[in-house]
């Protein structure tokens, strides 16, 4: 078996100090060298990606070259317009009132508070049809709003089969 200075040994061996044996005693001067596990190379946890700024709009980034009551097709949509389609935007507008007032999850947006941009006869692009991310609300305004969210080119018809709307916005935040 195995004295206590034997092991006293081994163990001085393994922290680097030289001399063993039944006389040795390390020495106080001497600075041992510590035994330390190799470094595991180990990825650093990825940073959580910055939040994209949403992209600055205006209703007149959205308009159409057609007049009210015209019939939509996909083919009237210009380039300038599907460029967006499931991008982050922020687009100020009125939102067109309705019985709620307070914890909206969807609403219309239009252009202007001035006449109702909305339904039958209305050019189709002064309003986008906003429906808030679960979780999120919106509360009504007779201010200015601006509203920031994901852009689509979503058509909606009425009971009549005629466009009412044809874009949406997936809405993360109203201001």
């Amino acid at each position: 078996m195995p004295s206590r200075l034997t092991f006293l040994c081994g163990l001085t061996v393994l922290a680097g100090a030289a001399g063993c044996g039944p006389d040795a005693v390390p020495s106080p001067s001497r600075p041992r060298a510590v035994a330390r596990p190799a470094a595991v190379d180990e990825p650093e946890p990825a940073a959580p990606p910055a939040p994209v700024k949403p992209r600055e709009i205006t209703f007149d980034d959205i308009k159409l070259d057609m007049q009210k009551g015209d019939p939509f097709s996909r083919d009237l949509l210009p380039k300038r317009v599907t460029a967006l389609e499931q991008t982050p935007v922020r687009i100020r507008g009125y939102i067109l009132p309705s019985f709620q007032q307070t914890g909206l999850t969807q609403f219309v947006l239009v252009r202007d508070n001035q006449e109702c941009c909305f339904g039958p006869g209305a050019a189709l692009h002064d309003c986008v049809v906003v429906r808030m991310r679960p979780g999120r609300t919106a509360n009504f305004s007779i201010r200015p709003v601006a509203v920031a969210g994901t852009f689509r080119v979503d058509e909606l018809r009425g009971a009549d089969g005629r466009h009412l709307a044809i874009y949406a916005l997936d809405g993360d935040a109203v201001e």
